[in-house]
């Protein structure tokens, strides 16, 4: 693996031949991302296409911090959620814009059994392992691999025994922007001992523009006939239920806060939604498997993926108390987020897709965010 420094990458991304700009047009500076002396190096390392949409990212977490999309007027507006400085993202808890592994959602008490050996993972939400625990891969500082106008590849060494995850993983995600305003972010691992993998971003998009604009707002459609469902403490039941009749409903598109509120348990345990779906789409990365759209800009975000569920949370635990880009706080249901990604506890449910990666075996992970604009 190649290693340079990440604080010289970026630069070299972001300036090409001419000077280095002060700031992206996002507003950052990328003299902000860079770590303390003597801690691992940390950058702001940002893509850009030939319809002038830019993608900013950090090696901590490989955090997507800024993405710059433009509306139905041809204003570029940031519609994600993040902070503007390394000590933020490295300080304040959150999960914004990040890698999650090894294993993203929830996994029931934390225990897993692999090859009828048991592990007891750090437990973090509701007595569950939740995003990888505590010390998850979205607080761990990244490798540069390569890079390119429009192309970033960032890796993670995981060692046997991490957080009691068996096996040495070796993982890389790339980030690819492409000329049609699709973000591609590639997935690969590889271990030499049988362990359990599900990667996946988290993302919190607002495709206003402005975080202090609800969501509630944004029509939402998700190309799934069931779901899982959740207990009191989130975590999945063992059921795939049908969405048919119910709030989580949403093969025809509706506005997320429609039935948000209703006196469905679904809605109640999950304080409004936070359920993944299982897909329609079978792997086909041809057919979208969710969309959103903001009637407030007319900018359309589809997903697209090769994982067979999606995790939709619609901000329902933000509450104002962090203070993001732009010195604006991340208000309740101000943000939504689409995780592609195996079912949450697939490890103990032997019925679902398996999460089991073998030595010799290649992991695989596909998410395509793509925008465009409704009149």
């Amino acid at each position: 693996m190649k290693h340079v420094s990440a604080f010289a990458a970026a630069l070299a991304i972001i300036a090409g031949c001419a000077a280095v700009p002060q700031t992206t047009d996002s507003g950052l500076d990328p003299r902000n991302f860079i770590s303390e002396p003597g801690a691992p190096e940390t950058a702001l390392y940002t893509l850009t296409n030939d319809n002038g949409m830019e993608v900013c990212i950090t090696n901590f977490g490989g955090r997507i911090v800024s993405i710059m999309v433009p509306d139905r007027d041809g204003t570029f507006l940031d519609v994600v959620h993040g902070f503007d400085n390394i000590r933020d993202y490295m300080t304040v808890p959150s999960d914004f814009g990040a890698v999650i592994g090894r294993y993203a959602n929830r996994i029931n008490k934390g225990r897993i059994t692999v090859d009828g050996q048991e592990y007891q993972l750090p437990t973090n939400n509701f007595g569950h392992c939740l995003h990888g625990g505590p010390h998850g891969w979205q607080y761990k500082v990244f490798d540069f691999v390569k890079a390119s106008g429009n192309m970033l590849q960032l890796a993670v060494d995981s060692p046997d025994g991490e957080a009691n995850f068996p096996g040495h993983v070796k993982a890389t995600v790339t980030y690819t922007l492409t000329d049609d305003n699709a973000l591609k972010i590639e997935y690969s691992a590889e271990t030499d001992k049988a362990t359990v993998i599900n990667m996946t971003n988290h993302s919190y998009f607002n495709l206003s523009g402005d975080p202090l604009h609800s969501v509630a707002d944004n029509i939402l459609y998700i190309n799934a006939d069931s779901f899982t469902p959740v207990d009191s403490t989130f975590m999945t039941t063992g059921e795939i239920l049908p969405v048919k009749g119910t709030p989580m409903d949403f093969t025809e598109a509706k506005a997320i806060g429609r039935d948000i509120e209703s006196d469905f348990q679904q809605t109640i345990n999950g304080n409004g939604y936070d359920h993944n779906w299982v897909l329609n789409t079978a792997g086909d990365t041809s057919q979208v498997a969710a969309s959103v759209y903001s009637p407030d800009t007319g900018i359309m975000l589809e997903v697209r993926t090769n994982e067979p569920g999606i995790q939709v949370y619609t901000g329902n635990f933000l509450d104002g108390s962090v203070t993001g880009k732009n010195g604006k706080a991340y208000n309740f249901r101000s943000a939504v987020c689409l995780e592609t990604q195996h079912y949450p506890d697939s490890p103990n449910k032997p019925d679902w897709p398996s999460a089991v990666l073998r030595p010799g075996e290649t992991y695989n992970s596909v998410c395509i965010y793509r925008f465009s604009v409704r009149q």
